[in-house]
């Protein structure tokens, strides 16, 4: 293939990885959904790609968060800021866990996966990105996962918005890393 030529692709709804630690997270889940992303295969790691993807968050995703965080203070839910907020001279190799990573807290980072998260008292929210290899290593698989489990009424009337609004933003997302 010219070198010019992209061999990338665009996002696609997914399974969960199954070698995942975010697969665990499944059962019980109120919400839970997967986007997968080929590209060249890179020494990126999962946060690489992650942090990236959110540096490039598209404009109007930041503006439906801007809106989400003034409706659902109203009913106490928290702000959580800016899907790309993010210390920009920070690099991937410096965060830990429990650092925030724009809305989320860093819970675990392996080169193959990092998995984020965000939890109060009316749902817990998982987020994993995972990075795969093909056999020889040309492309790789990017999968974002996100699992939702709710607590209460509060909950499930504050998805009901999210869950579409989600399979639109994942894949715009994901789609900046591409």
């Amino acid at each position: 293939m010219p070198k010019n030529q992209s061999t990338q692709s665009r996002p696609y709804r997914s399974q969960v990885p199954l070698n995942s630690v975010i697969s665990t997270y499944l059962p019980g889940a109120y919400f839970y959904d997967a986007t997968s992303i080929s590209v060249e295969d890179t020494e990126a790691t999962a946060l690489d790609y992650f942090l990236k993807a959110l540096r490039e968050t598209p404009t109007w995703v930041d503006l439906l968060m801007s809106a989400r965080n003034r409706v659902v203070s109203l009913f106490g839910l928290k702000d959580l800021g800016r899907l790309s907020r993010l210390d920009p001279g920070k690099p991937a190799s410096e965060y830990l866990a429990g650092d925030r990573v724009g809305i989320f807290t860093l819970i675990m980072n392996s080169p193959s996966e990092v998995l984020l998260g965000d939890k109060d008292r009316h749902l817990d929210v998982s987020l994993s990105v995972h990075k795969s290899h093909d056999a020889g290593h040309v492309h790789a698989t990017i999968t974002v996962t996100t699992v939702v489990h709710v607590h209460n009424w509060l909950g499930r009337l504050y998805m009901l918005p999210v869950t579409p609004m989600h399979r639109m933003i994942g894949p715009a997302v994901l789609g900046a890393i591409g």
